[in-house]
């Protein structure tokens, strides 16, 4: 088996790590929490930072009329069964394929994560945005526009007193692995062909 094949191999199966660990973080901090609120967002479910905190979280935003954190969202049957089909087509493009198909899983992946991080947008702008209009508390821009509470997609962002942090964990970097070497495979193999003819 040639060295890029080998390598791809290898980038084809990274992303089941994302079976395992977290692939994003989201955490509250506020005074009155002297421990922050967090939620793990695994490939099929939310999780638990810290015993019942996507509980408080749920009662927090209550008030400013936010929906629930569900216990499951339709993309939670979707990602699974979409890591492992590439999954599946990774370990055939290395048994039987040329570095040229290496390329092709590297653009289908960085499709699929991109189209991934934007449903991730989407939820948290749904999430953050679409209001109770009968909630108990309600909050106005300097403009008079309702306030939302979208948490940010990547980095931090002070909502009111909460600060709000929102980073990829172990499971993403897994998944980023995969892509960066099979890109790398792609290379290897193309020098290998290169110094052949």
């Amino acid at each position: 088996m040639k060295k890029s094949n080998i390598i791809m191999l290898l980038a084809a199966l990274l992303p089941l790590g994302l079976f395992i660990f977290p692939l994003w973080n989201i955490t509250l901090e506020a005074p009155q929490y002297p421990t922050p609120l967090g939620m793990n967002i695994h490939i099929n479910d939310f999780a638990d930072a810290n015993p019942f905190d996507i509980k408080n979280i749920n009662l927090m935003n209550h008030y400013v009329g936010m929906k629930y954190i569900p216990e499951a969202i339709p993309e939670f049957k979707i990602f699974p069964i979409g890591i492992i089909i590439t999954t599946i087509i990774g370990l055939i493009i290395a048994f039987k394929g040329n570095y040229k198909w290496f390329l092709g899983w590297f653009i289908l992946m960085i499709v699929l994560s991109s189209a991934g991080m934007y449903d991730f947008y989407m939820w948290e702008h749904d999430y953050g945005h679409n209001l109770n209009p009968k909630a108990i508390m309600k909050f106005t821009n300097p403009d008079g526009s309702i306030m939302g509470f979208q948490p940010p997609l990547f980095g931090t962002k002070h909502i009111l007193n909460f600060t709000a942090h929102s980073y990829p964990r172990l499971g993403s970097l897994f998944l980023a692995l995969g892509i960066a070497t099979s890109l790398l495979a792609y290379f290897v193999g193309k020098k290998t062909k290169n110094n052949t003819l």
